[in-house]
C-alpha cells in the first residue's frame, strides 16, 4: 500500500515534486581496510572459492564488463570464458541450468544506505535471526559480518549453479546438500592453508594471530572490503552538476535530467543518493529463462519478491537497481530482457506495447542447445503471462523520440570519469595458482 501511495502522490503532484539527490562522498560509505581489500581482490578472482575450482566471483562480475558479465542470464558453474563470449561447457562438466537472473552491478554497494540486496531482496539488514541479517541461511548465517556486502559474499559460494557445483561432484556441493552452513568451513580451510593467504590474513586482521583462525567471516569481510572500495564511484558529470557545476551536463543530458526528475516520472522509484529507493516494483518485463522457482513451482517462472516475503502482494516485484554507471552494466532488468538503455527506457514508458513487441532475439543468451527447449517455454503459458502482465507499478508516459534520446544522454551522464580505472583492478595471478579469468 505504501508503494502505491508513493507512486500516486508523485503522479498527482506533478514533476516538480521530485528533488535532486544530495552529492555523495567518501563519508557516505563504510570504511574498509586497504589490506583487507587487497586480500579480497585476490579472492574475488580466485577459483579456490568454488566447489570445482572452476569459477570465481570475477567470472560473472568482471572488470572488463563494468562488474557484470554482459549477458541477460549468466553462465555459471561449468561454463568456460568470460562475458558475452562465455560458453556453456562440454561433456559432464557442462552447465545444467542458466543462472535465473541477470548478474547485478556492484557499483557503490558500500554506501551506508544500502540495506537490501539481490533482485528479490532476500538479504536484508535485520535482527530477525540474531546475526544481523535476514538471509537464506537464516540462523545458520555466522555472526561477525561487518557489512551487508560481507553477508552477501558468502551466498553465491554455496549456490549450486553459481559456484558450488552439483551434488556428488565435490565436497562443497555435498556439504551444502546437508545444510547451507556446512560448506563454509571447508572453503575457509582451503584458503587459510595456502601460505600466502594465511600470512596476509594474519597481517590484515588484528584478531587473527595464526592462519588456522581464519573463518568464512574473515574471507567475506575481505571480499566486502574489495567490493566496497573497488566499485565506489561518484565522479560523473551528474555528480559535478550536483556539486555546483551548472555546465557539467551537456544540453541533451540536462534536458534528460529535467525529464528524469520531472515529467517522465523516473525519480518516483530511482530516488535518493544512489538513484534507487531500494524498494520493489513490478515492471512487467518480458518473461523467459528457467525462472527462479520456489519449492512448489510447477513452471519456470520468476515471481520476484514474493519468493522471499511469501506475501502475495509482492508477486512479480523486483528491487529498484541503483543507476550510477548504468551505461556500463547492460543488459537491463532482473532478467536482462533489454540489451540497451533505450530499450529498457521504452519499456518503462509503455510496458504493454514493449511486452507485445519484444522478440526473443533481444535476449543475450549464449547458445545452449540442451537448454533451448526451456529458454522461452514460459511464454507459451497464457495464464501465467496474463498474471504477470496484470501486475504493474508504472504508468505509461508519452515521450517523443527526441525526449527519449535526452533521457539516454542523462543516463550516460551518470558514468563516472574514472569508472573504468579501478583502484586495484584484476590481478594477473592468485595465491592458489588457479587460472584467472
Amino acid at each position: 500500500m505504501q508503494r502505491c501511495l508513493h507512486l500516486l502522490a508523485f503522479l498527482l503532484a506533478g514533476p516538480a515534486l521530485a528533488e535532486l539527490p544530495e552529492p555523495i562522498g567518501p563519508e557516505d560509505f563504510h570504511a574498509f581496510d586497504p589490506e583487507q581489500a587487497r586480500i579480497g581482490q585476490l579472492l574475488f578472482y580466485d577459483k579456490i572459492l568454488s566447489g570445482n575450482r572452476n569459477i570465481s566471483c570475477g567470472t560473472c562480475h568482471h572488470h572488463d564488463h563494468g562488474g557484470t558479465d554482459g549477458l541477460s542470464l549468466g553462465i555459471g558453474e561449468g561454463g568456460v570464458g568470460v562475458g558475452p563470449k562465455r560458453t556453456a561447457g562440454t561433456g559432464e562438466d557442462r552447465i545444467r541450468k542458466r543462472i535465473p537472473r541477470n548478474a547485478p552491478a556492484l557499483w557503490n554497494l558500500g554506501h551506508r544506505e544500502v540495506d537490501v540486496l539481490f533482485h528479490d531482496g532476500r538479504l536484508e539488514v535485520s535482527d530477525l535471526y540474531g546475526n544481523g541479517f535476514n538471509s537464506p541461511a537464516q540462523e545458520w548465517l555466522p555472526s561477525g559480518f561487518e557489512s551487508i556486502l560481507a553477508a552477501q559474499a558468502v551466498l553465491p559460494l554455496v549456490a549450486q549453479f553459481e559456484m558450488a557445483g552439483n551434488p556428488k561432484e565435490n565436497e562443497i556441493a555435498g556439504a551444502v546438500h546437508d545444510r547451507i552452513d556446512a560448506a563454509w568451513p571447508i572453503l575457509a580451510k582451503r584458503v587459510r592453508t595456502i601460505p600466502e593467504y594465511g600470512a596476509m590474513f594474519v597481517g590484515a586482521f588484528d584478531h587473527i594471530d595464526a592462519p588456522e583462525e581464519v573463518t568464512i567471516v574473515e574471507i567475506a569481510n575481505a571480499l566486502a572490503a574489495f567490493i566496497g572500495t573497488e566499485w565506489a564511484n561518484y565522479d560523473s558529470p551528474f555528480d559535478a552538476y550536483l556539486a555546483g557545476d551548472a555546465e557539467a551536463l551537456s544540453p541533451e543530458a540536462a534536458r534528460g535530467k529535467d525529464l528524469f526528475f520531472g515529467a517522465a516520472g523516473c525519480a518516483a522509484c530511482h530516488s535518493g543518493p544512489l538513484l534507487s529507493d531500494q524498494g520493489f516494483h513490478a515492471l512487467g518485463l518480458p518473461a523467459f529463462g528457467p525462472g527462479r522457482t520456489r519449492q512448489w513451482d510447477p513452471i519456470p517462472r520468476d515471481m520476484g519478491r514474493v519468493g522471499e516475503s511469501n506475501r502475495l502482494e509482492d508477486a512479480y516485484r523486483f528491487r529498484t537497481p541503483p543507476l550510477r554507471n548504468v551505461a556500463l552494466t547492460g543488459p537491463y532488468g532482473h532478467n536482462g530482457a533489454y540489451a540497451t538503455l533505450e530499450g529498457i527506457l521504452r519499456h518503462h514508458l509503455d510496458p504493454g506495447t514493449a511486452r507485445a513487441t519484444w522478440e526473443t532475439a533481444e535476449a543475450r543468451l549464449p547458445e545452449v542447445p540442451w537448454l533451448a527447449a526451456i529458454d522461452f517455454v514460459i511464454r507459451s503459458d497464457r495464464a501465467e503471462i496474463a498474471r504477470q502482465a496484470a501486475v504493474l507499478d508504472i504508468t505509461p508516459v508519452a515521450l517523443s523520440d527526441a525526449e527519449i534520446a535526452d533521457l539516454v544522454a542523462f543516463l550516460h551522464a551518470l558514468t563516472g570519469a574514472t569508472a573504468e580505472a579501478r583502484p586495484l583492478g584484476r590481478p594477473e595471478t592468485v595465491p592458489s595458482g588457479l587460472p584467472v579469468d
